[in-house]
């Protein structure tokens, strides 16, 4: 068996050394740059689809927030139109009124509804239409479309309470319920929010009331601004079954697989070639998604790769052809390609050592190209980061100027204060500081006593807002006052606990914050009287706590917790505890 191999290699072997020397130079040198083309192909592939994934997700990140903060202005709109008391009284009266006494109240109600949308610190130029409807199911509307669209010319009763609609607006129990349609069914161009309006004389809250609102979808024009031409923006709603499309009104991606569930269409999305990257809405559920044909979003990658692999062949056939030429003279010194490849392991690129036209010189210039090539894929390699840095830079240029931000309040505090509107003022003061103190002049760490400050200037302007529904107490150590925590700390568990406990609670509620030390720990509780957490495993999913748990972590060590419990209708309590780290120290172990 061994003489056969033996045989074998000798019948294939050429006998002039010059031919053996051009093979082995094949075998040695176009495999390699091969490989290398290949490798950082796939390497500049990979990072440019991990990059856009970032880049995206951070866009998305943004347009979220920009949904949250135009989505909050149309929740404030329901919440003015609910707690206006000539609309409630009206539609208490309206059980027993007469057919002129409701035309007399419709006349009042479009009124009211008239000028809440001409009211300049309300945002309604997304808004549709309003309606409200009372216990009979009259309804009063308002805006572009001024009838009950599907459901106009019928006894409303009937079908309105056997749509699906009504039936989760009425579980929600007084929520604000975002829809991803018009729930009217008359514009196809808009989205519903539907409220349940409850009498807050009653102890147990009755219904007297429906109020929806209709939403034009152009709105998303604005939240997915400064998008790119690559790819396409959606907005979705997934809490059923089948995912709903809410943005845009026709998509070119997802109009053959809009029927099936979430998961489905992420994996047929794939199946189809498409990159997609979501982001889900605090606000509304609702899933944002950017879906982009992998061919275009690599199509410029393709060209680098032909590019590659064609100056590869090319320096391969350059290669190959002086190889050929001086393959005869194999009397190079074999000590100076000795040293050459000693200095390129140490980082030295620049070699000054010549050859004599042999096959030992042909290796040792062979060499110089290869290293010459290395060095340029490494040059662009590192320009391509830094593109990539650059990239994710400009995706997070959203800042708030401070400056504009200080003169903006300070002017509407001297407006109102003119106009002896003193909450407003107050409202503006308090909000100011609560700026200053969240920018803390860049500093991580914020003492206990200004974090303090900054909750009672939240609470300020949450009671303006509520009419003092809530009570505050603090019951702080002196000895923790002085000490340095991490800024932002307790401020989102006071907010949390107001808009999760006390805000959808009836009447007053109460909010204590205790501070105290415990042997080597500071210990924090926030505690409150509100509704509490039905379910607990919705504590994971909201920005708030989770942004703090992450936030304590990191900065305090795995010897930091925070602890949750809470009972339905009797209230929640959060406790924070952590050791201090020291100034400048490292984080606690």
């Amino acid at each position: 068996m061994k003489k056969w191999l033996f045989e074998w290699i000798r019948k294939f072997r050429f006998r002039k050394i010059r031919s053996r020397f051009l093979v082995a130079l094949i075998v040695l040198s176009v495999p390699p740059l091969a490989l290398v083309g290949y490798i950082s192909f796939n390497v500049s592939k990979d990072a440019l689809l991990e990059t856009n994934k970032q880049v995206t997700k951070d866009h998305l990140r943004t347009s979220s927030e920009v949904a949250d903060l135009m989505f909050r202005n149309v929740i404030n709109l329901n919440r003015s139109v609910v707690l206006n008391e000539r609309i409630r009284d009206d539609l208490r009266t309206s059980i027993s009124a007469t057919a002129e006494e409701k035309s007399l109240i419709k006349d009042r109600t479009v009124d009211e509804l008239q000028k809440m949308i001409n009211n300049n610190f309300l945002d309604s130029r997304y808004v549709d239409s309003i309606c409200v409807f009372d216990l009979h199911f009259e309804a009063y509307c308002l805006g572009r479309s001024d009838d009950t669209g599907i459901y106009e010319g019928v006894d409303m009763q009937e079908p309105i309470t056997e749509a699906n609609w009504y039936k989760s607006t009425l579980q929600r129990q007084g929520a604000i319920v975002f829809f991803g349609h018009n729930v009217l069914g008359d514009r196809s161009k808009t989205f519903s929010t539907a409220k349940l309006y409850r009498d807050s004389d009653t102890i147990d809250g009755k219904p007297i009331g429906l109020l929806i609102i209709n939403i034009s979808k152009s709105i998303f024009d604005t939240i997915f601004t400064g998008s790119n031409s690559n790819g396409e923006f959606l907005a979705i709603d997934s809490s059923n079954s089948q995912v709903q499309l809410i943005y845009p009104q026709e998509s070119r991606i997802m109009q053959h697989i809009i029927n099936d569930n979430l998961a489905a269409t992420y994996g047929r999305l794939q199946e189809q070639g498409f990159l997609s990257v979501k982001y889900k809405n605090e606000t509304t559920g609702w899933i944002f998604i950017h879906v982009v044909a992998l061919r275009d979003l690599l199509r410029e990658s393709t060209k680098i790769g032909w590019a590659t692999a064609i100056i590869a062949s090319i320096i391969s056939f350059v290669a190959l052809v002086i190889s050929f030429i001086i393959s005869g003279s194999i009397t190079k010194p074999l000590l100076q390609v000795k040293k050459m490849m000693v200095k390129w392991t140490k980082g030295i690129r620049d070699f000054d050592e010549t050859f004599e036209h042999d096959e030992v010189g042909a290796i040792g210039e062979s060499f110089k190209r290869m290293a010459s090539v290395n060095e340029e894929l490494n040059e662009k390699l590192l320009l391509s980061e830094l593109k990539e840095r650059d990239a994710e830079l400009r995706a997070l240029q959203a800042q708030i100027k401070p400056h504009f931000l200080y003169n903006t309040l300070d002017s509407i505090y001297w407006m109102a204060t003119i106009q002896k509107n003193h909450d407003v003022a107050q409202m503006a003061v308090s909000l100011s500081e609560s700026f200053k103190l969240s920018l803390n002049k860049g500093q991580e760490a914020i003492s206990v006593y200004k974090e303090l400050m900054h909750i009672q200037h939240y609470m300020t302007i949450q009671n303006i807002r509520y009419k003092d529904r809530f009570v505050y107490v603090e019951n702080i150590e002196d000895a923790i006052m002085g000490m340095d925590i991490l800024k932002l700390l307790l401020q989102p568990l006071v907010e949390n606990a107001i808009y999760h406990g006390l805000e959808p609670k009836v009447g007053s509620g109460k909010i204590q914050l205790t501070g105290r030390i415990e042997g080597e720990f500071i210990l924090f509780v926030v505690e409150d009287d509100g509704v509490g957490i039905a379910d607990m495993g919705r504590t994971e999913q909201g920005y708030g706590l989770s942004n703090v748990k992450e936030r304590l972590r990191l900065y305090y060590g795995p010897s930091s917790s925070i602890g949750i419990t809470s009972e339905i209708g009797a209230g929640t309590r959060i406790e924070l505890r952590f050791k201090p780290r020291k100034e400048g120290g490292p984080v606690h172990a």
